[in-house]
């Protein structure tokens, strides 16, 4: 059986970052939980990560200067945004982010889970 893929959920709402944690594992996926963009930068370069999660609202680091930090290191991990604060005019629109699924908070785990499947070329459940 092969490692489950590792996905890095960047979430300081601790109820919310629980919750999808447990839905994800449960569908077969290894998941770290991290309370800001500095401490799941820290632990995405420790890590071998197969897709990042992430909020925008962080302290310590925002979800956006996550990304771009991701980005500098690889540029083609797929990165799925929770946010209730995107705004029309958001830089992460533009093409250069891409891979990248915007989700308005809140956000129900198995539309994460199914993003993340498409996302990531796995079949979707029936």
């Amino acid at each position: 059986m092969p490692d489950p893929l590792h996905i890095l959920i960047a979430e300081d709402e601790v109820l919310a970052a629980m919750a999808l944690e447990d839905f994800l594992s449960l569908k077969g996926f290894r998941v770290t939980v991290a309370a800001n963009g500095a401490e799941a930068l820290e632990r995405y370069g420790r890590e071998q990560v197969h897709a990042l999660v992430t909020d925008l609202r962080m302290p310590r680091m925002d979800g956006q200067t996550l990304i771009r930090e991701i980005r500098n290191r690889d540029a083609a991990l797929p990165v799925v945004v929770m946010t209730g604060y995107l705004t029309e005019d958001s830089d992460l629109k533009h093409e250069r982010w891409r891979p990248l699924e915007i989700l308005s908070k809140p956000v129900n785990p198995r539309i994460i889970c199914e993003t993340l499947h498409r996302m990531l070329g796995l079949p979707l459940e029936a």
